[in-house]
């Protein structure tokens, strides 16, 4: 999204519209389905207590805690998990990492479940005209073709996605006003009483809170989606779109009141709130919403694990951008990985009625894991009013923890498959995490002033062969002054390496889309040089054509002349050869690893298999690359105690 986005404008609005309400849009399709236990608990104080819980819920945690709280706790205009991590690791808070982990792999869990609940609660609304028709193809269908046009962006019909969920709302809004204006009692659920009621006196109230929390579902959307449209029209639009969600929800429970209801074979409530006449627009309306609130999942998605990534919390996977927008990316790994958690749920489940009982439990666990964070965060921003703050957390975390451990009780029933999710994703990233640390603890750089000399020296060398008459060494250094210690054992801890020119190589990826930079450092006069390449985002990375353009130049300038270092074909071929060395790290044999830190180095190569190859992270051709793997110590080295029995080099041992 472009600055102009985050304006308070009347597009603002409308582009936020589709972006970040449509999960917590489309929640009224299953909502009051799944608390009514398809339309069989009925009875006044329950439905009274279910609907003052939804609204409470909403008030509370959607507009207190994320629309006011959350979205002022911005790391320069982004939100989300990562962004409170982000800004409390400044504080060194070692602990943090924990929760964040934790947030991160609950919604990769929720990921899972979201479009296909969404879907096909949306889709089995066909049943209500057609009661025979199978609804599984149909639902595979659009999640299969959802996911396979994620690669071309979704610019184009992004622009229809606003005015689409405008609809949508305004048709909740409808449906509420015209069942409420038939039973206005139940605007006395305003009273929190109720709530307080079904949970204390109402039989199964405590266990049916799983379901009410099913409300605030994309709820973390409201401050995940803050860098794409800006807080001022996330506010604004919420105060619509709350509005239309309470008026749809009380006029649900008035059709649960209304005398004589219930629901056909196949019918859900809310497609039970429809008149007959419009059910085919209700039903093809509800899947063009549902299927918008997908979609901005998964870009949510994309952008936490692009965040991940940034933060070296993930392996490096390829990322693309469909668009001139850097914020539209596409993850291949990811999106395929999410299409195949999604129809594994729709194979498991088969029905959205089924697919309830998995969903709400790992959304919860995040909703937990921000408040901490959060509460942290503002305790450290206003310590004179951390006594407020922590009365106003504790009673969040308190609410949180009530839908948790109600929540608990779907373990069995379905919420085994999101517990089993979350729980493998973060021990991924635990174990990445834990790994990387060992990684960081040797030394990561020298100083160029010690790899000079060296350099010198071995080009000075009769007896070392030349290996390439250019050799370039991409590196993650951004400075002249320092150069990475794997680098540095490449070149001369082994074999040491000959050649021509020595090219150390650092890559930089822009913010604008187009556009290449370079700039070279003389390291030692036509013997090595530190070259820094700026390509924008959407620049393909011919590294290979763009150090041979840059050799050019140079040789036109005359700061290198154009010979090879190979007498058999010196002045015989007019190309002159170049090869990469890319390096790959591996923990050397010789250290003592405990058996937790074998588990990590294991977990770590199982998630560096997901991503990119060495060779593929700095877009070189594989024809002219040679990858050099490189041990590293990361613990105390093996100190094996060795006696010798004896000891003889004389000639008359020998005889």
């Amino acid at each position: 999204m472009s600055d102009s986005s985050h304006k308070i404008t009347l597009a603002g609005v409308l582009i936020t519209t589709g972006i970040v309400f449509g999960d917590i849009g489309t929640s009224p399709l299953y909502v009051f389905q799944a608390i009514t236990n398809g339309g069989q608990n009925i009875s006044k104080e329950f439905i009274f207590g279910a609907l003052s819980s939804v609204i409470w819920t909403l008030i509370l945690l959607a507009t207190i805690k994320y629309i006011y709280f959350a979205l002022n706790a911005d790391n320069r205009g982004e939100g989300g998990i990562f962004a409170l991590f982000a800004l409390l690791k400044k504080r060194k808070l070692k602990w943090i990492i924990i929760p964040a982990l934790i947030g991160c792999a609950t919604l990769l869990a929720d990921g899972f479940i979201t479009p296909a609940i969404s879907i096909s609660s949306a889709v089995e609304g066909i049943k209500n005209i057609y009661p025979q028709t199978p609804v599984i193809p149909i639902v595979v269908g659009i999640i299969i073709v959802l996911f396979m046009v994620q690669q071309f962006g979704t610019q184009a019909i992004g622009k229809l996605f606003g005015p689409i969920m405008i609809i949508w709302f305004g048709f909740l809004g409808y449906l509420g006003f015209i069942n409420v204006i038939k039973n206005p009692e139940v605007l006395q659920a305003f009273n929190p009483y109720y709530a307080y009621n079904l949970v204390v006196n109402v039989d199964g109230g405590f266990a049916v809170l799983g379901s009410v929390f099913l409300c605030t579902t994309g709820a973390e959307a409201l401050y995940s989606d803050l860098g794409h449209c800006g807080k001022g029209n996330i506010r604004i639009n919420w105060i619509f779109v709350s509005l239309l969600l309470f008026l749809n929800y009380l006029g649900q429970s008035a059709l649960c009141l209304s005398d004589g209801f219930a629901l056909k074979k196949g019918q859900t409530v809310f497609y039970a709130m429809v008149p007959d006449s419009i059910l085919p627009f209700a039903i093809v309306i509800a899947t063009a919403a549902t299927i918008i609130a997908s979609q901005a999942l998964i870009t949510g998605v994309f952008t936490l694990m692009n965040e991940a990534i940034k933060l070296k919390l993930w392996t490096n996977l390829k990322v693309k951008y469909p668009t001139d927008h850097k914020g539209q990316i596409y993850i291949p790994f990811i999106n395929w990985f999410l299409m195949f958690g999604c129809l594994l749920v729709i194979v498991i489940f088969k029905e959205s009625s089924a697919m309830e009982h998995s969903y709400g439990l790992a959304i919860t666990v995040n909703m937990v894991m921000t408040s901490i964070l959060l509460a942290f965060l503002l305790f450290l921003r206003y310590p004179k009013l951390k006594a407020i703050y922590f009365l106003v957390f504790t009673l969040f975390i308190f609410i949180e923890g009530i839908f948790l451990f109600s929540n608990l009780g779907k373990i069995i029933s379905g919420g085994w498959f999101t517990l089993i999710l979350s729980i493998s994703f973060f021990l991924l990233l635990f174990l990445y995490y834990k790994a990387r640390q060992l990684r960081t603890s040797i030394t990561e750089y020298v100083p160029m002033s010690k790899v000079i000399p060296l350099i010198n020296a071995v080009k000075n060398d009769d007896k070392i062969p030349f290996e390439a008459t250019n050799l370039v060494f991409p590196t993650r250094s951004n400075s002249i002054s320092k150069l990475d210690q794997t680098v540095f054992h490449s070149l001369f801890m082994k074999k040491p390496r000959k050649a021509g020119v020595i090219w150390f190589l650092h890559l930089d990826i822009l913010s604008e889309p187009w556009g290449v930079h370079y700039s070279v450092n003389e390291v030692i006069d036509k013997t090595c040089y530190y070259v820094k390449l700026q390509l924008g985002f959407k620049e393909e990375h011919r590294i290979e054509y763009m150090m041979r353009k840059i050799h050019c130049k140079m040789v036109e300038k005359g700061e290198l002349i154009n010979e090879s270092v190979f007498d058999s074909v010196r002045n015989k071929i007019d190309e002159i050869d170049f090869k990469f060395i890319v390096l790959n790290s591996r923990v050397a044999m010789d250290n003592k690893l405990t058996a937790f830190q074998q588990v990590c180095v294991k977990g770590y190569r199982f998630v560096k298999l997901t991503g990119l190859q060495p060779a593929e992270d700095f877009g070189l051709d594989k024809t002219n690359v040679f990858v050099d793997y490189i041990p590293i110590s990361v613990t105390s080295q093996i100190n094996q105690e060795m006696t010798e029995d004896f000891e003889d080099y004389s000639m008359k041992s020998m005889s």
